[in-house]
């Protein structure tokens, strides 16, 4: 190792913060406080640990929420062919794969989705009607 590299002290951010909040007295009124910690707590890995308690707390990724925009605006084109609404398909579809773009930069590389075409849409629309004959039926 150089001098350089040992003359300069380890910078621990987060730790800091936490010594910083714990001697202002932030740390003695957390939940479950001097409560022994469940088994579902050591199962698992920390991803898995986020995900669920920044669920617990309403937190929703930016990505799922993309994923939900993608869907609905999917549907709505589905619903504008089904009843036969004249609409712009190319610069609608060419907005989705636009936030769709975003979507697989955001999301986890297994749920990273191809893009919309004519065909998607198609078929969106045959799913309507189904579920629009199972409804009636």
């Amino acid at each position: 190792m150089r001098e350089r590299d040992e003359e300069q002290p380890y910078n621990d951010l987060m730790g800091d913060i936490l010594k910083r909040h714990r001697e202002e007295g932030g740390m003695e009124n957390l939940k479950g406080r001097g409560k022994p910690l469940s088994r579902e707590y050591f199962s698992g890995d920390t991803l898995q640990h986020f995900q669920r308690i920044a669920k617990e707390a309403g937190y929703k990724p930016h990505w799922l929420e993309l994923q939900d925009e993608i869907r609905e605006d999917v549907r709505l084109l589905a619903e504008y062919m089904s009843a036969g609404i004249a609409v712009d398909m190319d610069e609608r579809i060419t907005d989705i794969n636009r936030k769709l773009a975003k979507y697989n930069r955001a999301c986890p590389r297994p749920m990273q989705k191809g893009p919309v075409t004519l065909a998607t849409v198609y078929q969106a629309a045959e799913r309507l009607k189904l579920e629009e004959g199972q409804l009636d039926g």
